[in-house]
């Protein structure tokens, strides 16, 4: 099977691409490489590359020629970043699912679309976990434009038979995170004797998925799911305080480096997620957040200082400054 994985050289992207190309699959790589797309990730992992924009149709068909299927992490996704100015979200997560869409739809490819468990917003703290069929209810700018992206997956299907079908992850983590999302970015501060800002009282809770596990699951669906489907990939439910002691206890860092800051706008408090229809498919997670799964990222970031160390400089700060400096002081 030859693959065109799109985002392929950001986080969860490159580990699916590593993981198909270990399973001697032709993989091809289309990837804008913003701030977060990194040729770096893939080094050493046999993989065709393209530079290019999937809301670019020139592109898309230059990557997307003769594969069989196309699977779509490219977007952007920090919701911080979409407070701060939407209009690239709606670009990548929508008018570039659409250009996949239509490449896919005319060329008869399987098209996958990677999307988000924030995509059914806030649920209460006593609530069952959302199945696919809950509504979706997305409170920033990033979930929304997810969101519109699964509408036209899902509009596509219906209207002209397109063969595609999306999953929905879990707070992704594991190595080659871009430092600006919360485990990364408070592993590496913790180990620079940094301030670790937790937003409002830190007692919101996401569930915690490992990436090699979110992308078996989306390996599973690739090739099992049915057309017009929605897979939910859950983890493993924790409150964020409890996740920040962990860091500390793991990089032996001080609990005065804590600082609870003023709360993100529309932050949601509980993400969770009923996987049990992916996991009918045959998909079993094997990382545990608690026995292994944490304390190996911890790891990885602590040696390997020469990825994240040139990363956290440049436009990395001036986006840290911007985002962090009013709420720490």
């Amino acid at each position: 099977m030859r693959v065109l994985v799109t985002g392929g050289a950001g986080f969860i992207g490159s580990q699916f691409v590593r993981r198909l190309a270990l399973q001697g699959e032709r993989v091809v790589v289309l990837d804008k490489l913003t701030y977060a797309g990194n040729r770096a990730n893939l080094e050493g992992v046999d993989h065709e590359f393209f530079e290019g924009d999937i809301a670019d149709p020139a592109a898309v068909a230059q990557a997307a020629d003769g594969v069989d299927a196309i699977v779509n992490f490219a977007a952007e996704t920090h919701v911080d970043r979409s407070i701060m100015g939407p209009a690239e979200f709606i670009l990548t997560d929508v008018l570039g699912t659409q250009v996949l869409l239509d490449h896919a739809r005319h060329h008869g490819i399987r098209h996958l679309q990677v999307s988000t468990d924030e995509v059914y917003g806030d649920i209460d703290l006593d609530a069952a976990p959302c199945t696919e069929d809950a509504p979706l209810r997305p409170s920033s700018p990033y979930s929304a434009s997810k969101s519109g992206g699964d509408q036209q997956v899902l509009a596509y299907v219906r209207t002209y038979g397109t063969d595609a079908l999306i999953t929905r992850g879990a707070n992704t983590y594991g190595p080659r995170q871009y430092p600006e999302k919360f485990l990364p970015l408070f592993i590496t501060n913790a180990f620079d004797g940094e301030r670790l800002p937790v937003y409002g009282d830190g007692r919101q809770r996401r569930e915690w998925l490992h990436v090699e596990d979110h992308c078996a699951a989306i390996e599973v669906a690739l090739r099992n799911g049915g057309t017009g489907e929605v897979y939910n990939v859950g983890g493993q439910e924790r409150e964020n305080m409890d996740v920040v002691r962990r860091i500390l206890d793991l990089t032996g860092a001080s609990p005065d480096l804590v600082r609870h800051v003023a709360d993100r706008p529309g932050h949601d408090r509980r993400y969770s997620v009923d996987s049990t229809k992916l996991r009918d498919l045959g998909w079993t997670p094997g990382r545990s957040f608690d026995t292994g799964g944490l304390e190996e990222t911890v790891e990885w970031y602590r040696e390997h200082r020469e990825w994240w160390e040139p990363i956290k400089s440049g436009d990395y700060k001036r986006y840290y400054a911007q985002q962090y400096a009013a709420r720490l002081g």
